[in-house]
Formats: structure tokens, sequence, C-alpha cells
């Protein structure tokens, strides 16, 4: 399964410290050099960052079509811009991100996605997480991840709990 994943997806778990659940669920996570430096911004000494860049599992890769992602540029941010180039670049059966805009762009161009609290409930449904709710805490609380009241309300209900 190829997989590729925008920032967020992957930094906010690493920041939780659940970063081994995309391991877990996929097998190798793909990023293009824009995510990892994106990643790189939080701080060479994070422990989220150190986590990230010792993964063997996760690999970066970069974007051959740079027309591409200039033309997705006018409308995301680098990170995203590569993220989705490179998805499509690889015919990725998977493209981690959770930006709205990000999603429709990725909708539009036929890639199929999904968001870290999907990436979650997935995890619960596999077996390798016993709930949801206190990752879902420790995203808001510990690395800043926003979610309306309402959203985090139905994602633990979709995660019966």
């Amino acid at each position: 399964m190829i997989v590729v994943s925008d920032t967020s997806p992957i930094a906010n778990l690493a920041v939780v410290g659940q970063l081994d659940l995309l391991r877990q669920l996929y097998g190798q996570v793909i990023i293009p050099p824009a995510v990892l430096a994106e990643i790189k911004r939080i701080g060479p000494e994070h422990s989220a960052v150190r986590a990230i860049e010792t993964a063997a599992w996760i690999t970066t890769q970069p974007v051959v079509n740079q027309t591409a992602v200039a033309s997705l540029k006018l409308e995301l941010d680098e990170g995203e811009a590569e993220a989705i180039a490179l998805a499509l670049e690889l015919s990725a059966d998977l493209l981690l991100v959770d930006e709205r805009k990000g999603r429709m762009i990725a909708t539009r161009l036929g890639l199929k996605f999904i968001g870290l609290l999907g990436v979650l409930v997935a995890a619960k449904q596999g077996g390798w997480l016993a709930q949801v709710k206190p990752v879902v805490d420790d995203l808001r609380h510990k690395a800043g991840f926003w979610i309306s009241d309402e959203l985090y309300t139905e994602v633990i209900r979709f995660a019966n709990e």
C-alpha cells in the first residue's frame, strides 16, 4: 500500500507519542521534502522531530512534477501541494491530510484520503488503539490540534466511546 502524508497527521501523532499507529496501519509512509521541512520547524531537538527522523518506515521522496506543485501552491501551502503532487505521481492508495482545502483538492483530483481523526478510528477498529478519546484529548491539549466541539463529540460517538 502506498501512503503519502501531509504534515499535520504525522507531526501531531508524533507530538502525542502515537506515531507508530501509522506504521501499524500502513507499514510505510512517504513524505515529500516540504513536509519534512515543515516538521523540522517544530524544533530540531523536539522529541516528535527525532521520532519522525529516526523512523525507518517513514521515507522522504522528492516530487518530480514541479509544475504540478507550483499549480497546487496557488491554493495550498507548500507541504500540502507537494504531498498531493507526490500522491498523484505515485498513484498512492491513500493520502493523509487534515486541512479542508487540501481535502477538497484531493477529492477533485480523485485521490482517496483520510485525516488524523479517521486514522485514530481505524487504529481502534484494527485493535492498535484501545480508546480514541484520550488521544484526541492529547491532540487538543498537547499538540494544539484544533477540532470543533461538535466534531469531537461525533468522533467519540463514532468510536463507540
